[in-house]
């Protein structure tokens, strides 16, 4: 395949912190009533490795109930913010302006947004009229890495070409007040919000990284480990105990799959990069992989700095391995909703 070179790469998150502490203490005011096997699960709040969130909206804003429309208002609104911010970040490090890129994609799962997201935001960036736009929703936690997988045959459809993708996912206006269950207390221990961007492009031109191969894995009759549903006030997160079981079960096997096509083993990787789903996935991880326990350490430092922000989540953690210095060969891996492995081949430059 022709390499695709990644010439930037952004983060972004809002401005609101909520600290573990203070998530606790929310929860047990907010939900802690309505669901009797609350205290017992606190556990998960110490356990989960998370210092500090991010959040869309201050804490209070939480402490009432909120309509579809009132979620809906404030996704448009800090969604695009989040989307402008992470863009232009993502195109001064490529000294690129709006409008050199030929193509957007764009992947969110938490918010409905109809113009989508890259259209609302040529209000603040003046990208080309005739920029492709692709975006994309359900994706949920494989997001990132599935977004970035299509950017990538994007480019190297059009040698030269120079692609835009931007990830942003605002878990937080998914919490509800009036129907509570196990997933919505696991969510609240988990769950933050953030964006991320990178351009990319084929051909010679000079990056951090190379693309050199994507790979992903559906397995059948998983519709029911994580999504969302349908609720009058929104969508309710459906979320299954069982993901670290399965991670380590079927990741090991998934991921030999993804890298056969490129001739390439489990062995010939020279580092993981995971998308943290939380504590217990990484640990499953690690051992689906036999890699050293503990060894996803940039992976736990996203977790404690902002949770799991879901598509997001990866790219974060990919700044963080570049800045440390990225190894020959890396591949870039995300599990959700499908219930799909994605991942993503990278050689430093």
């Amino acid at each position: 395949m022709t390499p695709v070179s990644l010439i930037s790469l952004s983060t972004r998150t809002p401005p609101h912190t909520l600290t573990q502490d203070d998530a606790i203490a929310a929860a047990r005011a907010l939900i802690g009533g309505q669901f009797a096997d609350f205290e017992r699960m606190t556990a998960v709040y110490a356990n989960a490795g998370i210092d500090r969130r991010q959040l869309a909206r201050p804490a209070d804003w939480y402490a009432q109930p909120r309509s579809f429309q009132e979620r809906t208002a404030v996704y448009l609104e800090v969604a695009v913010d989040l989307f402008v911010k992470a863009a232009q970040d993502a195109l001064d490090e490529a000294g690129l302006k709006a409008d050199d890129i030929d193509a957007i994609v764009t992947v969110s799962s938490t918010g409905i947004a109809t113009p989508s997201l890259e259209a609302r935001a040529m209000a603040h960036l003046p990208f080309r009229s005739d920029v492709a736009r692709v975006p994309v929703f359900g994706l949920g936690c494989a997001g990132g890495v599935t977004g970035m997988g299509l950017a990538a045959k994007l480019a190297r459809a059009t040698p030269g070409a120079r692609v835009l993708f931007v990830t942003v996912e605002l878990c937080s206006l998914a919490l509800r007040i009036d129907q509570v269950d196990k997933a919505d207390v696991i969510s609240t221990a988990l769950f933050g919000d953030g964006a991320a961007a990178c351009v990319m492009t084929s051909g010679d031109a000079a990056g951090f990284a190379t693309i050199t191969g994507t790979g992903e894995k559906t397995w059948t009759d998983t519709l029911d480990i994580m999504g969302w549903q349908a609720e009058p006030t929104g969508l309710g997160v459906v979320l299954n105990r069982a993901i670290p079981v399965f991670a380590r079960n079927e990741m090991g096997k998934a991921v030999a799959e993804m890298l056969a096509p490129q001739g390439l083993t489990a062995a010939d990787v020279d580092r993981f990069i995971c998308h943290p789903g939380g504590a217990k996935v990484l640990d499953a991880i690690e051992t689906a992989l036999a890699l050293a326990p503990g060894s996803l350490d940039h992976e736990r430092a996203v977790m404690r700095d902002h949770g799991n922000m879901s598509a997001p989540t990866a790219l974060f953690v990919l700044d963080r391995c570049r800045k440390a210095g990225l190894p020959p060969l890396s591949v870039l891996t995300a599990l959700g909703p499908g219930f799909t492995a994605s991942a993503l081949t990278l050689r430093s430059q």
